[in-house]
């Protein structure tokens, strides 16, 4: 298997592992686009840039503020959540949830699929 095919992997058992996943994608810390389980509308290009400008802010937000490393960015809406979080030095995780995920399951298979993704990048 290829390294993007085995990204497309683990995107793919991360979704079947909590269905209330909606999409997912691995970009790289620059703002490109690794691999995305992303619906038809939604353009992976901008979701990449996105992603990478909310992980540098909240690392610089964490640093500024004293609290450390950052693990994760999580912005919370009326429809759900996103949520981002580094994959290694080089590639960020970001995946977009419905309301009711059961936060702490995907933060827990998350963490494991961002260390899946760091082994490979």
């Amino acid at each position: 298997m290829s390294k993007s095919e085995n990204l497309e992997e683990i995107l793919k058992d991360l979704e079947a592992s909590v269905p209330e996943i909606q999409a997912a994608a691995i970009v790289s810390v620059e703002g490109l686009p690794i691999a995305a389980q992303l619906p038809s509308d939604v353009d992976e290009t901008r979701v990449a840039a996105m992603t990478a400008a909310m992980l540098s802010l909240g690392e610089r937000a964490a640093q500024e503020l004293g609290k450390g490393e950052l693990e994760q960015v999580f912005i919370s809406g009326k429809e759900g959540y996103i949520l981002v979080t580094s994959a290694g030095p080089n590639a960020v995780l970001t995946v977009s949830t419905t309301k009711n995920v059961k936060l702490g399951l995907i933060f827990l298979d998350m963490r494991r699929s961002a260390q899946r993704i760091a082994e490979l990048i």
